[in-house]
């Protein structure tokens, strides 16, 4: 812990961390805690500490209060038992709960997206991971400033209130909205940047696999492993956040992009969605899915459906699927693992290399699909084509004889 010396004094320097109480609802029979046992990650990655948690079983969610109007009580004795400095709710709230909720109990009130958008405000480094934040975050507190006004009087910093600037958290609707168009404006910039850099890999005939998965299932560890990117690699939610594209050597000659993409998550915020959209849509244009599983997760199953349930609604659809069960090593016993809507299944570990060669070759079986190994032969006349056809094809062995230049490969039927 940083310490400040002034002779008789020692002054404690540490940005004391918020105590945040849980609040969870479930409409339909589900584990609830399991759900915030992940929001608890969420706090913590935000810089927040979940102390106390209060749950309840509802046919639905209490359009008033999120929370059955006797749980309110409940809450109340969980903030004052952990003297916690707030809550969070882990589904959305709309205006009057945030509002209600606040007049209630007296501390801040957050939900589960203001948590990840914190979290996402923090990660942003580049200009375009930034105005995808911003965007985010503004749409959010254009629909939520009814339920932020006194909250946002009453606090002083925290969870929530980071990103670009905190003097926005009370700006007016309007200007709200003005900012909201420019950021829209930068980010066609962004998608138009984008458009530009696909064409240029259509005419080069270069194959794109993007990479997906759950967030901390390993996605930057894997792309660390086979192209030295030297991105940031932790063991937390969402450790990196801007896409990074490097190129993979799979040998003879023949290369793919390979493009990590921001981690899903449960209940992953629509504005954030919406926001991110330009990047999340590397996977809609790739020529293959590299589905990242971390095999070590109890609850990879689940982890595995809101991967697919978020490509569904990116369009992502009948693209050919390579799931890469991550985290292998760590397993104590010889397991199972099936993605039922994978092409190809492989497991692999992306910190000590265990099955990244079997990868390479899928990739390489990927790029022949269509094609047959077979030998051609290129007159003497006709070198220039050598070039061509090395450039598009795998090329295995090149041999010059008499009558000219044979080529073994994988080349169109």
């Amino acid at each position: 812990m940083p310490l400040l010396m002034n002779n008789k004094y020692m002054i404690e320097t540490e940005e004391k961390k918020e105590k945040v109480v849980l609040v969870g609802v479930s409409t339909d029979d589900t584990d609830i805690n399991k759900s915030l046992d992940e929001l608890a990650e969420l706090v913590k990655t935000a810089g927040g500490e979940a102390v106390g948690r209060v749950t309840q079983n509802l046919d639905r969610f209490n359009n008033k209060t999120y929370v059955g109007s006797g749980k309110i009580e409940d809450i109340l004795w969980a903030i004052e038992d952990y003297e916690a400095d707030a809550i969070c709710c882990d589904d959305e709230l709309s205006p009057v709960q945030m509002r209600n909720l606040n007049d209630f109990l007296g501390v801040k009130v957050m939900d589960r997206t203001m948590v990840i958008l914190d979290i996402f405000a923090q990660r942003a480094s580049t200009h375009e991971g930034k105005i995808q934040v911003e965007l985010a975050q503004m749409q959010y507190r254009a629909a939520k400033l009814i339920g932020l006004g006194k909250q946002m009087s009453r606090t002083g910093g925290g969870i929530g209130t980071r990103g670009p600037g905190e003097k926005k958290l009370e700006i007016d609707r309007r200007r709200i909205h003005d900012r909201i168009s420019l950021l829209k404006k930068d980010i066609e910039e962004v998608v138009k940047h984008r458009e530009t850099a696909r064409k240029s890999r259509e005419r080069n005939g270069k194959k794109v696999a993007a990479i997906v998965g759950y967030t901390n299932a390993g996605k930057s560890t894997l792309l660390n492993a086979l192209t030295d990117a030297g991105i940031l690699s932790e063991d937390m939610l969402f450790a990196t956040l801007d896409p990074t594209t490097r190129v993979l050597d799979l040998g003879n000659g023949q290369d793919i992009l390979l493009t990590d993409t921001v981690g899903f998550i449960s209940k992953l915020p629509h504005h954030l969605v919406d926001a991110f959209k330009s990047t999340l849509e590397e996977a809609v244009y790739a020529d293959v899915i590299i589905h990242v599983v971390d095999a070590s997760d109890g609850e990879y199953d689940d982890k595995m459906s809101v991967v697919y349930k978020t490509l569904r609604s990116l369009k992502v659809e009948n693209k050919p699927v390579i799931t890469l069960f991550n985290k292998y090593d760590v397993l104590e016993h010889e397991e199972i693992l099936k993605d039922p809507k994978a092409d190809k299944t492989i497991r692999v570990s992306a910190k000590t290399g265990l099955g990244l060669d079997s990868f390479k070759e899928a990739l390489l079986e990927f790029l022949r699909g269509g094609k047959t190994l077979k030998t051609i032969c290129i007159p003497f006349t006709e070198t220039s084509k050598v070039y061509e056809l090395k450039k598009k094809y795998e090329v295995v062995s090149e041999e010059y004889k008499e009558d000219g230049i044979y080529l073994e490969g994988y080349f169109d039927n």
